[in-house]
């Protein structure tokens, strides 16, 4: 993904507010909080309460996730994420994610996600109307 995107190219953007327990000893935020920040975009997209996209007894784990850090994030402030879907399978979506600090890409990400049935633990293809809401988040640049 490109570093020097907007986060007007994300279709699903949230925001998360720093805290000073974010922070490391050199005074910025640690890289494992940048991985809790993507992970509240994701939230916003599978766990909608209003549009819940696993189906029964279905769960949504992660296969892959691969992680750029290009900038530090500072406290106080807030970061603003954007969320993409990238691509879609049959069980399986891959979002896109970047992290903004004032306007300025922090971070980009890549994360495969699986529906996982809960009981067999293994795949299950995505329902129609979970596809539907997925395409509708699809990069289109």
């Amino acid at each position: 993904m490109d570093a020097q995107q907007t986060l007007d190219s994300f279709p699903c953007k949230t925001v998360e507010k720093l805290r000073y327990a974010d922070t490391d000893r050199q005074g910025h935020v640690n890289n494992a909080v940048f991985s809790t920040m993507l992970e509240t975009g994701r939230v916003e997209i599978f766990y909608d309460p209003s549009a819940p996209l696993a189906g029964p007894d279905c769960a949504f784990v992660i296969a892959n996730l691969n992680l750029n850090f290009i900038g530090e994030i500072n406290w106080p402030g807030q970061v603003d994420i954007g969320t993409r879907v990238g691509a879609l399978g049959r069980s399986s979506v891959t979002l896109e994610q970047s992290l903004f600090q004032n306007g300025r890409c922090v971070a980009t990400a890549s994360t495969v996600i699986v529906q996982m049935n809960e009981t067999t633990r293994r795949s299950q293809a995505l329902s129609e109307a979970a596809l539907a809401r997925l395409k509708s988040l699809m990069a289109t640049f």
